[in-house]
């Protein structure tokens, strides 16, 4: 009789720990994702960084908190597709670079205006054992809810950004079909011309 109740209970405890460890891995993309997040809106809260001189220091600030949590070179590769392959190393690492650096200036332009709109986070989905997963949030405005959906890629037990979807639009998508557009027509020489004349009008700004 003991034996029995004593196997009973090691089965629950096994079973408890395999619920425990199963939530624990289900909430960890929205749990990283959510801790940016917050750190990028303290930024852009704090009223000293929002001084026009210190445009610079808030922009580095949420750079370094954008690089953290973002998969650039998983973007970048995203944003070529087909094109990756056929460019060599040297043309890969600078394209990378280059795309980094318009899509971060392009997503700190943007959030930049934000003022204190309210964020929520609405589901989580895991995909493909566990190794990707979307993140559901919606800004909150006086006049409209703009629905924003986080793809991400667990590399190294760390939770990495590789799209951003705003109302269904999809950042990696619109950039492939862009891309590919530009080097079909013009050439690969030419998207990166235009990428950086892109990303100089934007940090003028």
């Amino acid at each position: 009789m003991k034996t029995k109740k004593t196997f009973i209970l090691h089965i629950i405890f096994i079973y408890a720990i395999t619920i425990a460890s199963f939530a624990g891995a289900a909430s960890a993309p929205t749990e990283e994702l959510k801790a940016s997040i917050d750190f990028i809106l303290e930024i852009l809260r704090d009223k000293n960084l929002a001084q026009p001189d210190k445009k610079m220091e808030r922009r580095s600030r949420i750079s370094v908190l954008i690089r953290d949590r973002f998969d650039f070179q998983e973007m970048a590769k995203r944003s070529l597709a087909a094109n990756w392959k056929t460019r060599s190393s040297e043309e890969q690492k600078e394209f990378v670079e280059i795309f980094s650096d318009l899509l971060q200036s392009s997503y700190i332009g943007k959030i930049e205006g934000y003022t204190d709109e309210k964020i929520t986070y609405d589901k989580e989905v895991l995909k493909k054992e566990g190794k990707y997963g979307v993140v559901s949030t919606t800004i909150i405005t006086k006049d409209v809810n703009i629905p924003i959906d986080y793809k991400l890629i667990l590399k190294n037990d760390k939770w990495w950004v590789y799209d951003v979807v705003v109302e269904g639009v999809s950042f990696i998508s619109t950039y492939r079909s862009q891309y590919d557009k530009v080097i079909k027509k013009e050439s690969y020489a030419k998207l990166i011309e235009k990428m950086k004349t892109k990303l100089d009008e934007i940090n003028a700004l």
